[in-house]
């Protein structure tokens, strides 16, 4: 049966794109849309779609009519902005016969807003970096000897690492809180950073594959090169807080080990494809397959920790060169 796949957004996410494409082999397509003609990874589709940008009041409409001329079976995207989006409007595209592969709306909103998300964590006991939303609150905080500097600042809704600022002193952080709105205080978070990919199968809600790796360097938020590693027992931790709060389909999730305690910390939750993700699917850690099988009514199996530690990622530069009348319009 063939299987068209809708990828939104996708920039720069040229391989996630191919990846699509391989796992279908010519029984379904992969069509990508952006707002620019020069978001270089719809090239790789096999149709580059132009649309508006995502606070366009017809978007929604746009991408839907795209679904239909297109026989799309599923559709999700690969920036933040828009899961919400896309998870509000899961009805209408139920309705077209089009699953939409992302959590709840409730869940999105909560993932993105850092203190929303924190206080999820704390109410389920899972260890995370104490966060505060004010001076004052830090202050008392800082004079209780619950938190000290140095602190991270980062926005409440932010994305990308953007305006993420380690501060050292309250005269830093004073000037912040001055120049910008929303912010929120987090406490500094000592130890190894790691990332988990997760897959949790749209139609069971089993977590059904997990993806460790550390972190050794990073640029603009993503990872830029990291090994892959196993944890049994943060494999059983992270299954069960997945399925507990009820996410579905591929998550990304951001993690700090503390070797001095044994602790893992769990950071951050971006429902959609990580920026690391290729790493894992060249583990075999294989998403797209999870996904068309969803799409097709059945069901994956469980293989948490089905891959093989010690293999490394390096991201590098790659360019796609097209003249002007290959643009898509």
């Amino acid at each position: 049966m063939a299987t068209n796949i809708l990828i939104l957004s996708a920039g720069t996410r040229n391989k996630v794109v191919q990846a699509f494409k391989k796992e279908l082999a010519h029984n379904g397509k992969v069509f990508a849309t952006d707002c620019s003609n020069i978001g270089p990874a719809i090239y790789d589709a096999d149709e580059a779609i132009i649309v508006p940008k995502i606070k366009d009041p017809f978007y929604i409409d746009e991408i839907l009519g795209v679904c239909k001329k297109n026989n799309i079976n599923g559709v999700f995207s690969l920036i933040d902005p828009e899961l919400s989006l896309l998870a509000e409007n899961a009805d209408r595209f139920t309705e077209a016969g089009v699953t939409p592969i992302v959590s709840s709306y409730e869940l999105c909103e909560t993932s993105l807003d850092k203190y929303r998300m924190y206080e999820m964590l704390v109410k389920l006991g899972i260890p995370t970096a104490k966060c505060y939303l004010s001076m004052e609150d830090f202050e008392t905080a800082q004079a209780a000897g619950e938190v000290d500097f140095p602190v991270f600042v980062k926005p409440r809704n932010g994305s990308a690492s953007i305006n993420i600022n380690a501060v050292e002193s309250k005269e830093m952080l004073i000037a912040l809180f001055h120049d910008f709105d929303d912010l929120i205080i987090q406490e500094y978070m000592r130890g190894q950073e790691y990332g988990a990919d997760v897959y949790i199968d749209l139609i069971s809600g089993k977590c059904t594959d997990i993806f460790l790796k550390e972190k050794i360097k990073m640029r603009a938020g993503e990872t830029d090169k990291s090994v892959s590693v196993k944890d049994e027992r943060l494999f059983k931790q992270i299954a069960s807080f997945v399925e507990i709060v009820g996410y579905r389909g591929m998550i990304d999730i951001d993690l700090f080990y503390d070797n001095a305690t044994d602790i893992w910390y769990l950071s951050e939750v971006n429902p959609r494809f990580g920026g690391g993700y290729p790493h894992a699917y060249a583990c075999g850690v294989n998403f797209p397959r999870c996904i068309i099988n969803n799409l097709n009514g059945r069901e994956n199996p469980v293989n948490i920790g089905d891959y093989q530690e010690g293999v490394y990622m390096m991201k590098y530069n790659e360019l796609c060169i097209l003249p002007e009348d290959k643009l898509a319009k």
